[in-house]
């Protein structure tokens, strides 16, 4: 006789020999049981509970014929664990407690537990068992937690039935009175056997009971739920569950043992039993179910982390905060309509999404930036909205930038991606997603599925973004490189076709689209050339440099190379493999380098509205605004001159200020009476604009400085509030006025926005910023190169650097490209030259040490 549930092991020679005894001492029940699991007409819930019933009629007898034949009564026999759930699979152990009220011998009551248990061991069963009292059940529940969870699911199955329903009650009772206590070794427990099994739904041999997102899961979720602090989302998970079991069902018969892991040998021997295509239908199937689990898990663990924490709030400082804010909770802005709250990005109370499409990626993009979860009832209600209302096609500009900060948000992006993809948004927003979803790759290289390697590579580029021009473009390709693998054929030919269609419905023009195609055709090429081809051969080169086309589209796809390889799993990537790649870059850069670069701009021409407010800053001496809404139409090179132009689209807000010219303030020797130096031109426009919370997505800085008039810097911005309404052009005016003249400290209040920013986010780890000359990009200044992560008052950094290093700002070109600014600035000495390259560098180092 034993005194722990956990005990498995029988008298010896009793252990389970892995297969269906065809007699047996108790013929009649091994009989029926074989005939029960040979039905194919009978499986899944149905077939574990008849297995169910038909042990309990076996087992009831059993204690009915011996206890009455040894005189004891005050006994029960209870089921407990996956049988007490009525959930019986071929080989599962039983669960038994024999429950006894203390008054019987205790030699009368061991021998009666021999005839219970002998008969289990004998017909080749595993069986946990236990003989208890009530209160010795209740006190080893106290002590144990698996014992704990394993009477939530009591069951009785014969003797007294007030035995049983005496050790129910109070396994519930404590369990919600220890619940804050026990709860958190509960989730210790499951995460600790997931660093030791792994997650489920990436496994190519999961155990579909210990591998996280696995039936101890769910189990583990039931338990949470009977403590009444949280509970786990609905929507899914029963179903979820019971493909697992059924899974495991056909494993058990499959293989005639007691095992849970699904190897690779028998998944098409399980398929088939389930009626599944194949193996990898069966795998497919089987990791969607994790995902459920998973992600219902994650939900209410940090529902669980909530409650316990508002309970650990001393009584006094609740009394304090009743009333103002106490069950309200601090609300700070993320974006607009998005608000984190306890912890969570969650929808601001006034936000609309049956009105704003566009607001579900907002709020993704914002919850992943600050590292915050995104609420659960915030996506559904983005969810409801958009099976309603979608995106238009092509998507709006905002669309494609917030879907583009999602995916540069780095590690963050991946349990946000995950959410929106749980109820369903991703195939919603990316129809052709639906075929990579959950879909298992064979090769043992691979870590992940496809769906989730691509956010991988995605996430891997985000750290590479300060080596490209583009960020966005690589972010896009990283997600879409291997979206061709759920079709037949080679899956870079059908990914290129998928690709360019997906571009266009993002919203890129032409000839963005076809940068991103040739990305995801040829996002193997870099690698296998560099591994198997010999790079001394010209023609090695020349076929690459053909394919490529162009030194821009090369240095992206180098950074997929590298994103793609680091994201597939450690055999995939190497310095030895980085090196051969890199050689084969350098090599095709050459080939490429006799191609005019085009991309970066020189001084440009003014516009009518540039000229107007040029000649009204000059008679009034101080800076003009305007501020009104912009309308952009695609051009020739964007559509083709065989394509229709779609219509205008909106593109923000356009804010053109002119200010008469002075010299740098690194010459000027005044200060303004509060003792602060005045600023330069572009790093008083881009504070003021930092602080009125205006995010710039583009800007042009040119200067106007004809012969017989004094100079002006004409600065054309594209803004948009980060939350509410825009700022009224009066009140900006008024702001760069006092920073011009320096009497309002923006460095002062921008610091002090971040500190407080800091206090309440956790910042995404974002790669550090890369500052650069370009040589050769222009015959009349200096080219300086600025990538970084967008943040608020970058360019006011980047402009009182300049400012500091003595250098006059001829011309800026400024674009955010989701969460990566990529900007360029044309600067010039106090002679009005380009600067010397030593000092063009040091300029470069001291923006770079400004930013850093």
């Amino acid at each position: 006789m034993t005194d722990s549930v956990e005990d498995t092991a029988g008298p010896a020679g009793a252990q389970s020999t892995g297969n269906e005894p065809t007699t047996a001492p108790e013929g009649g029940y091994a009989a029926a049981r074989l005939r029960l699991l040979q039905d194919e007409t009978s499986t899944g819930p149905d077939r574990r509970a008849a297995l169910a019933r038909l042990t309990d009629d076996w087992l009831a007898g059993l204690l009915a014929r011996h206890g009455t034949a040894a005189g004891l009564s005050g006994t029960a026999l209870v089921a407990v664990g996956g049988y007490g759930r009525g959930e019986l699979s071929p080989r599962s152990d039983l669960d038994l407690l024999l429950l006894h009220d203390g008054r019987a011998d205790a030699g009368a009551l061991a021998a009666l537990a021999d005839r219970l248990w002998y008969p289990v061991w004998d017909l080749g069963l595993a069986l946990d068992h236990s003989v208890r009292t009530p209160a010795q059940a209740r006190k080893a529940a106290r002590e144990d937690l698996k014992v704990q969870l394993g009477l939530l699911d009591a069951r009785h199955l014969a003797g007294d039935p007030d035995l049983t329903a005496t050790v129910r009650t109070a396994a519930y009772a404590d369990w919600r009175e220890s619940a804050p206590k026990r709860l958190p070794e509960l989730q210790e427990l499951c995460q600790e056997r997931a660093e030791r099994q792994g997650e489920l739904q990436y496994l190519l041999e999961p155990d579909l009971k210990e591998a996280r997102g696995g039936l101890r899961d769910a189990t583990a979720l039931r338990a949470v739920a009977a403590s009444w602090l949280a509970d786990a989302p609905r929507g899914g998970l029963e179903a979820a569950r019971t493909h697992l079991l059924d899974a495991r069902d056909a494993l058990h018969l499959t293989t005639g043992r007691a095992t849970d892991r699904l190897s690779l040998q028998d998944q098409d021997q399980v398929a088939t039993a389930l009626g599944m295509l194949d193996a990898d239908a069966l795998l497919r199937q089987t990791y969607e179910s994790a995902r459920t689990i998973s992600y219902a898990a994650d939900v209410t663990w940090r529902e669980v982390g909530r409650v316990l924490r508002a309970r650990s709030l001393k009584p006094t400082l609740r009394g304090l905060l009743h009333g103002r804010t106490a069950g309200k909770g601090e609300r700070s802005p993320l974006a607009e309509g998005v608000v984190e709250l306890d912890g969570e990005a969650v929808l601001a109370r006034t936000a609309r999404p049956e009105r704003d499409p566009v607001l579900v990626l907002r709020a993704a993009a914002a919850a992943a930036q600050a590292g915050l979860p995104l609420a659960t009832h915030a996506i559904r209600r983005c969810a409801t909205a958009t099976a309603t209302k979608p995106l238009p096609e092509p998507w709006p500009a905002e669309a494609r930038e917030q879907l583009v900060t999602l995916l540069g948000a780095g590690t963050h992006t991946v349990p946000v991606w995950e959410a929106l993809e749980a109820e369903g948004i991703i195939t919603r927003l990316l129809p052709d997603w639906e075929r990579v979803r959950c879909r298992p790759q064979r090769n043992p290289v691979h870590t992940w599925t496809v769906d989730r390697h691509l956010v991988e590579t995605a996430v891997r580029a985000a750290a590479l973004t300060r080596r490209v021009h583009r960020p966005d473009l690589l972010l896009v390709a990283a997600l879409l490189h291997d979206i061709g693998k759920g079709w037949p054929g080679d899956h870079s030919v059908a990914g290129e076709t998928i690709a360019r269609d997906v571009a266009a419905r993002l919203g890129f023009n032409a000839r963005d689209t076809t940068v991103i195609a040739t990305l995801v055709r040829h996002h193997l090429l870099l690698i296998e050339t560099a591994t198997r081809r010999d790079l001394d051969d010209p023609a090695t080169v020349g076929a690459v440099a053909e394919a490529v086309g162009s030194t821009r589209t090369l240095e992206l796809l180098h950074a997929l190379t590298e994103a793609d390889a680091l994201a597939t799993g450690p055999a995939a990537w190497s310095t030895w493999r980085g090196g051969l790649v890199a050689d084969l870059v350098k090599r095709v850069a050459a080939r490429l380098a006799g191609e005019p670069d085009t991309e970066l701009r020189g001084v440009g021409e003014p516009t009518a509205e540039q000229e107007r407010l040029a000649i009204e800053a000059r008679r009034t001496g101080g800076p003009v605004l305007s501020l009104h809404t912009r309308a952009e139409a695609p051009t020739e090179a964007d559509t083709g001159p065989e394509t229709p132009a779609p219509a205008q689209e909106p593109v923000g807000v356009e804010l053109l200020i002119a200010v008469p010219a002075r010299p740098s303030p690194a010459r000027r020797a005044s200060t303004s009476p509060a003792g602060a130096p005045p600023m330069g031109v572009l790093s008083a426009a881009a504070g003021v604009l930092a602080l009125h919370r205006l995010t710039v997505r583009a800007a042009d800085l040119l200067l106007l400085d004809p012969i017989d008039e004094g100079p002006v810097l004409v600065l054309s911005w594209r803004v948009a509030a980060e939350y509410g309404s825009l700022p009224q052009a009066d009140r900006l005016r008024a702001d760069l006025i006092r920073a011009l003249d320096g009497t309002l400290d923006i460095p002062a209040r921008l610091a002090e926005r971040e500190r407080a920013y800091a206090r309440r986010s956790r910042a995404v780890l974002a790669p550090p910023p890369r500052v650069t000359v370009a040589p050769g990009s222009s015959d009349t200044a200096t080219v300086i190169e600025v990538r970084a992560q967008d943040a608020h008052g970058l360019l006011h950094r980047i402009g009182r650097a300049l400012e500091a290093a003595g250098v006059a700002v001829r011309s800026a070109h400024i674009s955010t490209l989701g969460a990566n600014a990529v900007d360029a600035f044309y600067v010039t000495g106090a002679d009005g030259a380009p600067l010397a390259d030593a000092a063009a560098h040091e300029v470069a180092a001291a923006v770079q040490r400004a930013l850093q």
